[in-house]
């Protein structure tokens, strides 16, 4: 059987990644912390411009995850107002729980470099990307959950975010219980593309 090359693995990768929900994680099994932290150091390894590196990540495991299900719980009901529905809140709640572990993705905005905040925004989005790639390659499941508490400014300091700061999302790890479906579907890339040669 041939062996796949680098090129052939890179883009089975890119084309099997795809959201796995935490209700769809295999219950009580555990990533080992040694995968999560090279997920992270994957992550690391994203463009910066400048070099600012402006993402940061919170972890959440074990215990952490009881704490994690309980702040969003708290912050969701205080702060939801009118948008406040009571499936989401079971959601917060629930997911944590179901997972592995769960990293709070912030974007730190540097006060030293005069960058625009998209470019910083850009940057940390590539290191979630650099994530859900690394996730793929280990055969994991993983969700970027970017409702509930994302946008509330009062999440911040809960990651040692300041108000300059955003607070991005939520990655949920955990082992798929089945194996993901068929590659996701997307319109044909010719449909939004220029090419210019002359």
């Amino acid at each position: 059987m041939k062996q796949a090359t680098g090129t052939e693995l890179l883009n089975s990768i890119i084309q099997n990644r795809r959201s796995v929900f935490p209700y769809q994680f295999e219950r009580g099994r555990r990533v080992p912390d040694e995968i999560i932290r090279q997920i992270l150091d994957n992550a690391n390894r994203a463009p910066t411009h400048k070099k600012t590196e402006p993402w940061r990540f919170t972890v959440f495991a074990g215990e952490g995850l009881q704490h994690f299900s309980n702040l969003q719980a708290v912050l969701y009901t205080r702060f939801a107002g009118d948008k406040f529905k009571e499936t989401k809140l079971l959601n917060l709640t629930n997911y944590p729980l179901m997972s592995s572990h769960v990293i709070a993705i912030g974007m730190k905005r540097n006060k030293e470099n005069a960058i625009p905040e998209i470019e910083e925004v850009i940057a940390t989005a590539c290191a979630i990307e650099n994530i859900y790639l690394t996730v793929t390659a280990y055969e994991l499941g993983g969700y970027l959950s970017t409702g509930g508490i994302t946008y509330f400014e009062e999440s911040k300091p809960y990651f040692d975010l300041e108000p300059a700061d955003k607070l991005l999302g939520f990655f949920y790890i955990g082992y798929p219980a089945a194996t993901p479906a068929a590659l996701s579907k997307r319109q044909p890339v010719e449909d939004k593309t220029k090419w210019v040669v002359e």
